[in-house]
């Protein structure tokens, strides 16, 4: 019969896993608290950092439908539980983990999907949401300005060519059969 404060930490670590975007497993050996408040507060709002029981986050991954490498859970064990911008988050880790080298970021789940370390290091090297959806805004901006310019030259260039035609017939061509009236003669 498993005690009822394990059952407590098993259903609130569920909670977690299953409201949140990712969430990212490190190992914390050698860190102070000093280090880990600074890194709690690196994170931003949008990220929870809790340092874990390996036994009961497995349990609890699994209570979530989230399968993760038995490896994952060797060593001390802390959970970056991301409700916002996944990026964000992983590149605040890498950052982190860039001067403070005891941080190491074993692996994580985005979207109930399984990440690697290094997978995680590809996340973090991503721009963010905002700047990636207004990258996305400008190219879907440029294109239809682009169509218009093309489909506004169409009928300049066509009145152009009329009026150059017609500014050759005025001048030199009162003697020029019409094209009809050419291929009829031949």
């Amino acid at each position: 019969m498993a005690r009822p404060d394990k059952s407590a930490a098993v259903a609130e670590l569920t909670d977690k896993f299953r409201s949140s975007n990712a969430a990212v497993l490190t190992e914390y050996r050698g860190l102070t608290v000093a280090q880990l408040k600074t890194l709690r507060r690196s994170l931003g709002e949008n990220a929870q950092y809790a340092v874990v029981k390996n036994t009961l986050t497995k349990i609890a991954a699994g209570n979530a439908g989230i399968t993760l490498e038995d490896e994952l859970f060797a060593g001390p064990t802390a959970v970056a539980f991301v409700t916002g911008d996944p990026v964000e988050s992983a590149k605040g880790l890498r950052d982190f983990a860039k001067d403070n080298p005891n941080l190491i970021i074993k692996g994580g789940v985005l979207d109930g999907k399984a990440l690697s370390a290094d997978e995680i290091k590809k996340l973090a090297d991503l721009e963010s949401r905002e700047v990636l959806l207004a990258k996305l805004a400008g190219a879907m901006k440029a294109k239809p300005s682009q169509a218009a310019a093309l489909f506004q030259a169409l009928p300049s260039k066509l009145v152009r060519t009329v009026d150059a035609l017609r500014d050759k017939v005025e001048q030199g061509g009162a003697g020029t059969p019409a094209p009809a009236e050419a291929e009829a003669a031949e």
